[in-house]
Parts: structure tokens; C-alpha cells; sequence
């Protein structure tokens, strides 16, 4: 190497000594954080039900006969004693006016009959008859009068039987289809008489749902605290929505507990009525039913978000006064409008990291920024129950449990 090339090389690597820097320690990483909500809560539970009528009626004949007319639209409304189906009366009518008959003959024995015992009194006052004579046509008025109740008695037969042509609805509601087309045979009056349609009532309607056994014990725990009475006493209220609605719009109570846990399944069987004025809720639908399931209390609440996992374990990040990142594991509750309930872990004067949970470590230092959490000073879940409470949360009036 030449000299010339060598002061060459020399002076570049001088020039790039000269121009490394050491590079400055990055700032600690800004992280978001806030202490809990502090509210007055109540739970609900979720479960799922189907909806059954108030109201079930299989329409049967009462009466043998061939179907005369129909006089219901399938699928229509129907309301009480509305005429559904006549089987032909013809044969019925001719029953009661023979029976009618009857009952005219039997008053013209009794009248003759009367005469005559009359008679027979005056002539044994002048000794012109015998004593047993008077008795045997005492004894004969006495047998035309019950004969003449048997005649009355089969006249109100024939007559309910042709009351019975005309097969009326027993509730409102609903009505199916007409099973049996005119021009049929049906058999009527027994228990295998033949059903013509079925109706089913729409408004109240039922909801049912089943319960588990650890909820089932929850809800008789908090009745014995006297935090939440028991439904089998009061009517709790409950809220219900459709597999296609948001929310649960449709509001009801509690009107039944079933008296035990079906041993299959480890469940008890609830039910609620609910008002259907706009006959949405048709029997055979699934909803989601929100029952009360709790007392109010005031807790502590988090976003979801600001809960992270390890394993099986739930756990919060806190940043303490030397801004260094706490782990601190937790022990959750229910979600209520979007917000976890905390039940141990964390105080109300906790700074907890709600953002950037991914970059925290713990004993990290991280410059915090304050923030809150935003929400309502009265959560929706509780203005729910004080609607239901003020009287005109589910529409009606509180049915008897």
C-alpha cells in the first residue's frame, strides 16, 4: 500500500470514529390508566326459554254427526263463544221435539192423574170407594209426576246435544286450521272424540326457562339474607328478547317455580308472563329471559378490556406511586352494561392500566397518563329496575305468585 493511501484510509476511519454517538435511553412507555367505577349495581341473569300459551284448548265434538260447516279463516283470531264448526242438526232437532212430545203426554197423565186421585178423595169421604182404591190412584198421580221430570229431564238432554251442533271457541286466541273437512263422520262425547282445531292464547303469554342448581341455591341464599326475595313469593321481574332483537324489550314477572330439581338434568323449571298486546310472541319461540339475580350493592367495576388472562387466572396490571406495574390477580363477577364487576383484588384508589396491556411487564417503569372511565352516574341495568319498581316496568300489573 502506497503511503498516499494509507493517510487515505487512515482519515476515514478518523471520520467515522469521530461521528458514532451513543444513542439515548428510550422513554418509559405511556400508559393509560384510571381507578374503578364506583356504582350501585344489580345482577340479571340470562337463560334460556321458550314461549308457551297461557292457554291450550283442543276443540272436540261433543256430539256424533256429520260436519256441517266451518266458520273460521285458518290462523285467525277468534274470540270467546264465536262460532267454529256445526255438525248437521237435523237428527238432533227431531230428538228434542219428540222429547218435547213426551213431555206434553206425560203433563196430560199427570193432569188426569191428579183428577182422579181428587175424585177418589170425595168418594171415600162418602164411603162410595174403598181406601185402596184412593191409594192406588194417589200412587198413580205420584208415578205420572216422575214420569213427567224424566220427560223434562230427557227434553234438556236433547237440547244440550243440539246446543252441542254448534261447537263454539272457549277462550280468544288464536285458532289453527280446520283438522276436519266438511262432508266428515266425527265422533263426539268421549274421550277419544275427534279434535276439529286447537286454539291457543296470545295475550299474557308464558315464557319458561330452566334454572340450575348453583343459581337455584344462589337465589335461596339471598332470600334467606333478605337481599332478593324468592320468586315462589314475590313476582321478580324479568326481561325477554327474541333471537332477532337487540336488547330485551319485552318486559314481564315471575308467576311460577316448579316444586323440585329434575333429577336428570339438575335444573328447576321458572316461569314468567309477560304482555303481548301486539301479539309479536307467538307459543314456540326461544328467548333470552334476564331474571333478577341480585339485591342492589354498590361494587367496583372495569372495562373488560382492562382484565387480562394467565391461564386460569384473571389478573389487573396496577401502576403504584414510583410509576412501576403491579400485577395484581383479581377475582371477577358478572358483566353488567358492558363493565366487569371486581369482587376482590383491586380498591376504588387503585390506578389501573386500561390500554397497551400487551407492552406491560411487571416491576416496569411507564410513564402514566390519567384518564376515566365513562359511564352513566345510574347504570341502564338499574334505571331497568327502578321502572319495574315505579309499577310500569312490564305493563300490567304484578300477577299473584
Amino acid at each position: 500500500m502506497t503511503p498516499a493511501w494509507s493517510h487515505a484510509v487512515t482519515l476515514v476511519a478518523l471520520v467515522a470514529t469521530g461521528c458514532e454517538q451513543v444513542a439515548p435511553p428510550s422513554p418509559p412507555p405511556r400508559v393509560a390508566v384510571a381507578t374503578p367505577l364506583s356504582r350501585e349495581i344489580v345482577e340479571w341473569d340470562e337463560y334460556t326459554g321458550r314461549l308457551e300459551a297461557t292457554e291450550y284448548v283442543e276443540v272436540r265434538a261433543r256430539v256424533d254427526g256429520y260436519l256441517q260447516s266451518v266458520h273460521f279463516r285458518d290462523g285467525q283470531i277468534v274470540e270467546p263463544d264465536a262460532l267454529l264448526f256445526v255438525i248437521d242438526p237435523r237428527p238432533y232437532q227431531a230428538e228434542v221435539d219428540g222429547a218435547r212430545a213426551e213431555v206434553e203426554r206425560q203433563l196430560a197423565r199427570v193432569e188426569l192423574a191428579r183428577s182422579e186421585a181428587r175424585r177418589a178423595e170425595r168418594l171415600v169421604a162418602r164411603r162410595a170407594i174403598s181406601r185402596e182404591e184412593l191409594d192406588s190412584r194417589t200412587t198413580g198421580l205420584h208415578d205420572a209426576e216422575a214420569s213427567l221430570e224424566a220427560a223434562v229431564a230427557a227434553l234438556d238432554r236433547a237440547r244440550l246435544d243440539l246446543e252441542f251442533t254448534e261447537i263454539r271457541a272457549p277462550i280468544r286466541g288464536r285458532v289453527s286450521r280446520d283438522f276436519v273437512n266438511v262432508g266428515n263422520l266425527v265422533n263426539g262425547g268421549t274421550a277419544q272424540s275427534t279434535v276439529l282445531t286447537t286454539i291457543v292464547s296470545l295475550d299474557p303469554i308464558h315464557v319458561y326457562f330452566e334454572v340450575d342448581e348453583r343459581s337455584a341455591l344462589k337465589y335461596t341464599e339471598l332470600a334467606r339474607q333478605g337481599e332478593r326475595p324468592t320468586s315462589r313469593d314475590v313476582a321478580n321481574p324479568v326481561m325477554m328478547a327474541l333471537a332477532d332483537e337487540e336488547g330485551f324489550p319485552h318486559r314481564g314477572r315471575m308467576d311460577f317455580v316448579d316444586n323440585r330439581l329434575d333429577p336428570s338434568t339438575g335444573t328447576i323449571r321458572g316461569r314468567a308472563i309477560l304482555p303481548n298486546p301486539d301479539l309479536k310472541l307467538t307459543p314456540g319461540l326461544f328467548g333470552r329471559v334476564r331474571l333478577l339475580g341480585s339485591g342492589r350493592y354498590r361494587a367496583l367495576l372495569l372495562p373488560d378490556h382492562a382484565i387480562a388472562t394467565d391461564q386460569s387466572e384473571r389478573l389487573v396490571f396496577v401502576v403504584d406511586g414510583q410509576n412501576q406495574v403491579v400485577r395484581k390477580p383479581i377475582e371477577p363477577g358478572p358483566l353488567v352494561d358492558g363493565f366487569r364487576v371486581v369482587r376482590k383484588g383491586v380498591d376504588a384508589a387503585d390506578r389501573v392500566a386500561i390500554s397497551g396491556l400487551q407492552r406491560l411487564r411487571p416491576g416496569a417503569v411507564v410513564e402514566p397518563e390519567e384518564t376515566s372511565i365513562e359511564a352513566p352516574a345510574e347504570l341502564p341495568s338499574l334505571a331497568v329496575l327502578r321502572e319495574f319498581e315505579a309499577g310500569d316496568g312490564s305493563g300490567q300489573a304484578a300477577p299473584a305468585p
